[in-house]
């Protein structure tokens, strides 16, 4: 979430990954992870996760965390100064420090409803621990809106003084109007407790992640039984569930998947998606064994709906494959083949000719593309906002000519092409449209031809780490030319 207060661009707790990190308290409850819950361009530096994550239950009702330094016409930071030991309750607003009249101004509802935007996640957890007044208004759902809790099995329970395990209340979650999960390391038996325990997750839960956990098929289809309103479902680094899994528990309400790093997801389990999941419009795979043959399983219901595939790393995927995956989904706007490496120039034309609607293509770690590919994308894919061209290393400068002419592009990757030179930035000059260019370890680059993107006075951002051409006399330079720019180091 953005912070605009001192006029930074970024807030301050916001690591690269795109994740909040809430310190280790010393009574040992543990920490917890905040991060946006929409999907974002999967090559930006800062990067949320591609399913939402969120903030453990062990510091929902915490009232001994430290204050952060808040500026503000308020006078925050005297405010800012109460905690209270581990254990108590929050205070009134009546115990609050200052005259009547300055808790009064403190606790008035319209000053604090339109104050809390300007702060980040990190500090809104913070924050509802200074009074009750303060709470009730953070705790509002519009103030969480896009966030998704991370919860880790060590988190769900509480150990009691017999040495048993209780699960905890997630009654503070509820209260914000969560409809997303994240659970990390869970098993079958902990996944049924949070149905037990979660007052929304029978209806009001739309999207769960659960990424390295043991959930068997089992289990699996009790949440999906249970869990009635979830139509978003990410699987990542979960190998104890098999293809009869999925045959047995997907459901037709599913309108966005996500598999990853599942070892028992081969062709069948595409079978299962294409015939359980009619009104699928998301689909992210990354499966080392699925074959060409199963992207000819998607059905004419998917090739209507279906308007965003990302195959990353299916190793197994040929240009064979990708006619199959032309013909079976027509509609598609958003496409990646990162990773797979077998995709070639002809690939990409049969890409270009038949998928006319894409507005982002990623070909990132696709090592037999070359020059030719990059004709064939200007040639026919005049909608095409964002192409991601990462580490295709036999990307020259003749093919950033044929980009030159594309005017829908904003968003370009370059990062690691390490055949792009001067010569080959001349021909983006001229790209008015372009709002990011990332040239990030390029290095034949020097800083007389960075220095030309100074005409490009539209970009936004530019991306320049590890790109031994960048000096801090060229960062000067661009601060001066590129006031509007924020480039990265």
């Amino acid at each position: 979430m953005s912070n605009p207060r001192n006029g930074d661009t970024k807030p301050p707790c916001l690591p690269r990954n795109g994740l909040v990190k809430i310190p280790t308290q010393p009574n040992g409850l543990g920490s917890a992870s905040i991060t946006k819950g929409t999907p974002a361009v999967k090559n930006r530096l800062c990067q949320p996760s591609s399913v939402p994550a969120i903030l453990s239950p062990a510091l929902a009702h915490r009232s001994d965390l430290p204050i952060p330094s808040l500026a503000s016409p308020l006078s925050l930071a005297t405010l800012a100064s109460v905690s209270s030991p581990p254990g108590a309750s929050l205070p009134s607003p009546e115990r609050l420090p200052g005259s009547p009249s300055e808790r009064q101004l403190a606790v008035d509802e319209k000053i604090l409803n339109r104050l809390f935007w300007y702060f980040s996640a990190c500090e809104k957890c913070v924050l509802a621990q200074v009074c009750k007044a303060w709470r009730r208004v953070l705790y509002q759902p519009k103030f969480w809106v896009g966030l998704t809790p991370v919860l880790h099995t060590k988190e769900l329970y509480n150990i009691l003084p017999s040495g048993e395990k209780e699960f905890v209340s997630l009654q503070g979650f509820a209260v914000r109007g969560f409809d997303g999960f994240c659970l990390v390391g869970v098993s079958d038996l902990d996944i049924c407790e949070f149905i037990d325990n979660y007052p929304l997750s029978k209806k009001g839960v739309k999207s769960m992640s659960l990424k390295r956990s043991t959930i068997t098929d089992a289990g699996l289809e009790v949440m999906l039984e249970q869990m009635q309103g979830v139509v978003r479902l990410e699987l990542s680094g979960c190998n104890d569930f098999t293809e009869a899994g999925l045959w047995s528990s997907l459901n037709a309400r599913i309108t966005a998947l996500s598999v990853s790093d599942c070892i028992n997801v081969a062709d069948d389990a595409i079978a299962a998606i294409s015939q359980l999941l009619p009104n699928l419009t998301e689909l992210n795979l990354q499966a080392y064994h699925v074959t060409d043959t199963a992207l000819a399983y998607f059905t004419a219901k998917q090739g209507y709906t279906t308007h965003t595939l990302r195959l990353n790393s299916c190793w197994e995927i040929t240009n064979h494959g990708v006619v199959n995956m032309v013909h079976s989904l027509p509609n598609l706007s958003v496409l990646s083949l990162s990773g797979c490496s077998k995709v070639t120039d002809d690939g990409v034309e049969l890409v270009a000719e038949n998928l006319r609607k894409l507005r982002s293509l990623d070909l990132s770690w696709c090592p037999r593309i070359t020059d030719m590919a990059l004709e064939y994308i200007a040639c026919d894919l005049h909608k095409l906002e964002e192409l991601v061209l990462d580490r295709c290393v036999r990307i020259t400068d003749t093919g950033l000519s044929y980009l030159s002419t594309m005017s829908s592009l904003r968003s370009l990757y370059l990062r690691w092409c390490c055949q792009v030179q001067d010569f080959g930035l001349k021909h983006l000059l001229g790209m008015g449209s372009l709002r990011l260019l990332s040239l990030a370890g390029c290095p034949l680059l020097t800083t007389t031809g960075l220095s030309g993107l100074v005409q490009l006075q539209e970009l936004e951002e530019l991306e320049l780490t590890n790109c031994p051409g960048a000096t801090p006399e060229l960062f000067k330079y661009f601060s001066q030319h590129l006031p509007c720019c924020m480039v990265i180091e």
